[in-house]
């Protein structure tokens, strides 16, 4: 089974911890995103298995995102990644579409184990 993943969000260094523990866990990463748009386009682009989808970024959230997948009938394996924890983001992003929602800050054995879920 391919293991290709999209990370998306804004802080490079988030992008490198996730990159990092993806890659040693038998992962590879095709694609990084900083903003809401890169992730979109980048999306249909790769086509990837699992999309990590971090919530808050510069120009749009994450269940934003979730909205365009879901409009153009796109079914992605999303995880959402993000410190908002609560329960209603959590329960609005499922209910768009996400497989999983992993709150920060999180371990790589979480983020591995929550990806495997999905």
């Amino acid at each position: 089974m391919s293991k290709n993943v999209l990370i998306v969000d804004d802080s490079l260094y988030m992008r490198t911890v996730i990159k990092d523990a993806l890659e040693s866990n038998g992962y590879t990463v095709v694609g990084q995103a900083a903003n809401g748009e890169e992730a979109i386009d980048l999306a249909f682009e790769l086509e990837p298995d699992f999309i990590t989808l971090d919530n808050i970024l510069p120009d749009m959230i994450g269940t934003d995102i979730l909205k365009v997948f879901k409009d153009e009938g796109l079914d992605f394996k999303v995880l959402m990644i993000s410190a908002v924890g609560q329960d209603n983001v959590i329960q609005e992003s499922l209910e768009l579409g996400a497989k999983g929602y992993l709150v920060k800050p999180f371990t790589s054995e979480q983020l591995i184990g929550k990806l495997a879920e999905l």
